[in-house]
């Protein structure tokens, strides 16, 4: 007998998630078409693998405890077949004696006595209940950090970057939200592109963007594709943080735009439906080809020109000074505002990722604000609430402008488009900065701050 197709699906993707540097988002929809998997069992292959990938650094430390040895020492397969083991006896309501068969028999035939291995520790796990082996786990931390770290399953330099950025809002009680929040899967938003499509008549409104929604239910897949894109599946977060910048201060038409780094697209498609809106004409770069095809695509659906360049940003920027009236500069950045659709980035950043980031971001926005006009507005955003990524980026690139630069308030401007307070408070270093929260506004952590060309 093999393990079920569901299992093997999940054990292939989290094998090329830590092998190969894979996205889970892209590989498992792939992976579950050419399986064939009824509806069923596609829905059980994707809670095992998200729930896996979230819970990876608990499931870790219980594995640990019941094999008596480090998971650095255990083969790859064999540890990811123990982890989807220890989700099904732990987080699920799968029969234990289901989940121990499956998961020896995805290790059937990898190397000697893999499967009495896998058979034993599971078995060991089994015969404790969830909260015994949560105990053990809290017991094992060596400090408080260590403690919500292995507890909520986050690397304890997540833990700390998340409570100063929480602090500096004068919210590090709120540490233990945002933890589970991480943690728990997200509802699928859509957005409808402002003046191309509307909400349909049964979705729920979300609460902050005048034009995002949630499905009653059904496919969004078929809405997206009816509407030739113009309604897309897109975080609140990211729609409110494009339009941050086109609706800061009115539209004048003839307006000159640019998206900077604008890959995979969904808040290209934002500005170009705002650009046309208001006259405006609107520009995008994106330095990886695979993703500006992803741009393109994006903004298929819009009835504007927007061409598409690949260049470096830092260069396509700084190539043509005072050009822009608005630019937006969604940077690369360590994605921790987004971990709970992309669970794998917690354990693919480190904190050495960080200055190397925070010199690149510094580096666009200092081109971005090269190019803009004199009165120009520029949007840098991050998917992250790193206090290095955001507030210290913003903090550099002032420094070195003087007085050639002013921050606006970009909460207020924030306030102003949501259909709802979304209650964003000062930080602590007297910044205009908007910091959008998953637990506390069911979005991504998405840090938004604008600043105009004086």
């Amino acid at each position: 007998m093999t393990a079920s197709a569901p299992r093997r699906v999940a054990h292939d993707v989290l094998q090329a998630v830590g092998e190969s540097d894979a996205y889970a988002n892209l590989l498992l929809p792939a992976a579950i078409d050419r399986a064939g998997l009824s509806t069923a069992d596609a829905a059980l292959a994707t809670e095992l693998t998200y729930g896996t990938l979230r819970r990876r650094g608990t499931y870790d430390a219980v594995i640990a405890i019941a094999a008596d040895r480090p998971v650095q020492d255990i083969d790859s397969s064999v540890i990811d077949a123990l982890r989807l083991g220890v989700h099904q006896l732990l987080s699920t309501r799968v029969a234990s004696h289901a989940a121990v068969h499956e998961s020896v028999e995805l290790v059937r035939g990898t190397g000697r006595g893999a499967s009495g291995f896998v058979n034993a520790v599971l078995r060991r796990i089994s015969r404790d209940t969830p909260g015994d082996w949560m105990t053990r786990v809290e017991q094992s931390a060596r400090s408080d950090d260590e403690r919500l770290g292995l507890m909520f399953s986050h690397p304890v330099w997540i833990v700390r970057a998340f409570r100063r950025a929480l602090a500096a809002e004068g919210r590090a009680d709120e540490l233990e939200a945002l933890l589970t929040a991480d943690n728990a899967s997200p509802r699928v938003t859509m957005a409808a592109l402002p003046g191309l499509a509307e909400v349909p008549g049964d979705a729920r409104r979300t609460p902050f963007s005048p034009f995002g929604f949630r499905l009653a239910g059904g496919d969004p897949e078929s809405l997206v594709t009816g509407s030739e894109g113009r309604v897309r599946v897109q975080d609140e977060g990211s729609q409110l943080a494009a339009l941050a910048l086109t609706r800061a201060e009115p539209v004048r038409p003839g307006e000159r735009w640019l998206d900077l780094c604008a890959g995979p697209g969904g808040k290209t498609a934002v500005l170009a439906a705002e650009a046309l809106a208001g006259g405006a004409s609107l520009e995008a770069n994106e330095v990886s080809p695979a993703r500006a095809g992803l741009v393109r695509r994006a903004i298929a659906g819009v009835p504007i020109d927007v061409p598409v360049s690949e260049e470096d940003g830092r260069v396509r920027a700084a190539d043509q000074p005072g050009a822009y009236d608005r630019i937006l500069v969604d940077a690369p950045c360590t994605g921790l505002g987004a971990l709970r659709r992309r669970p794998e980035a917690r354990w693919r950043k480190s904190p050495a990722d960080v200055p190397s980031l925070t010199e690149l971001q510094t580096e666009l926005l200092t081109a971005a604000i090269v190019a803009l006009r004199p009165g120009g507005i520029v949007a840098y955003v991050t998917c992250s609430p790193h206090l290095a990524e955001t507030a210290g980026v913003v903090a550099e690139v002032r420094r070195g402008f003087g007085g050639a630069i002013e921050e606006l308030d970009a909460r207020e401007v924030v306030r102003s488009i949501a259909t709802t307070d979304p209650r964003l408070p000062d930080q602590s270093d007297g910044s205009g900065r908007a910091q959008l929260w998953p637990h506390r506004h069911n979005t991504d952590a998405m840090s938004i701050s604008l600043l105009r060309k004086v």
